[in-house]
């Protein structure tokens, strides 16, 4: 027995490890899913997150790909944005994406000023479901 052999370590046989993988398999409980635990935004409560839609060119191009723009008050955030889509329009949100649009300055002959800017979400909502922005 040489001085490397104390150092070497022991390797189970391939039959051992393989009935313990059996086991531990068969100890496995299986997953049970639980239900979706949805908390309610009351519809009432809305106003205090969404302002309006966002209605031009660029924004109805994007309802064909599933995704509707709407100006929103500073301080939202995503989560209550998707919680008061999904309450108000009975769809369900995918993804929910924000812009801060930054104020801009603007001249009208000698009056200088700033056009307001402003915060809009971008919501992809799942396929097949939509929202009616505008009624017809």
């Amino acid at each position: 027995m040489s001085l490397g052999d104390i150092f070497k370590k022991s390797r189970p046989k391939k039959e051992k490890v393989e009935k313990k993988k059996e086991e531990a398999k068969a100890e496995a409980k299986p997953v049970v899913e639980t239900p979706k635990i949805k908390k309610e935004v009351k519809p009432g409560e809305a106003y205090r997150i969404l302002k309006t839609p966002h209605v031009t060119e660029k924004a109805t191009d994007l309802v064909k790909k599933n995704q509707y723009v709407f100006n929103i008050y500073p301080k939202t955030n995503k989560v209550e944005i998707k919680k008061t889509i999904e309450d108000l329009y009975g769809v369900e949100v995918r993804a929910v994406k924000i812009v801060n649009i930054p104020p801009k300055k603007r001249k009208l002959g000698k009056t200088k000023g700033w056009r307001a800017g402003y915060k809009k979400a971008i919501v992809r909502v799942k396929e097949g479901q939509k929202i009616e922005v505008l009624p017809r």
